[in-house]
């Protein structure tokens, strides 16, 4: 993908007519990512994750999305596509507000984010992202760390993300923002 010749931020829209199979992610206006595909360790503990919180979601409020899924962190269905600067694509997603959830994307922040650390991307979840997540309003940010085998937990409150707890392979994790899930972490990283 080659980007025109001057232009330093893009808008959503912007991004909307490059080619399909093109993903990368914004912040104000300005391309963070646009990384290579996700390594098979990565997507083996993405995928578990995933269940995990699909399986739980089922017949609940909730929805659990995985990337590529857009996500306008400070828009609203309302907001022209040409107006927005920010969009990211989490590795996984849950929104429990269906007014967020729109044809092609999710317009605003979503309850829980997680990213799965890859070498190319571990700068832009630790801060680029983690910033804006904390400044949209997500209420719980989780960091996975593969190669480390570890889940930072990070709860909104008030207006900054506070880390509740880094917790290992052996541990249970609990979601703050569902307390009766608790997801073992055995059946996540697996060696």
């Amino acid at each position: 993908m080659v980007f025109p010749k001057g232009k330093k931020t893009y808008s959503y829209a912007d991004y909307l007519e490059w080619d399909n199979d093109f993903n990368s992610e914004a912040i104000d206006g300005e391309i963070i990512s646009m990384s290579p595909s996700p390594t098979p360790k990565h997507q083996d503990i993405l995928g578990e994750l995933f269940a995990e919180l699909k399986m739980f979601l089922r017949g609940k409020d909730c929805s659990a999305f995985s990337a590529p899924m857009d996500v306008c962190l400070f828009a609203s269905k309302e907001s022209a596509p040409d107006t927005i600067l920010d969009w990211v694509q989490p590795d996984i997603l849950v929104v429990c507000d269906s007014d967020k959830i729109g044809d092609k994307n999710i317009c605003g922040a979503p309850d829980l984010i997680v990213e799965v650390l890859s070498p190319s991307t571990a700068r832009n979840d630790r801060l680029v992202k983690y910033n804006n997540y904390e400044r949209a309003g997500v209420k719980e940010y989780w960091i996975v760390d593969p190669y480390n085998m570890t889940v930072e937990v990070y709860s909104l409150e008030g207006a900054s993300f506070v880390q509740s707890k880094i917790l290992g392979k052996d541990d249970l994790l609990t979601v703050e923002i569902f307390p009766e899930l608790e997801i073992d972490l055995k059946n996540i990283f697996k060696e």
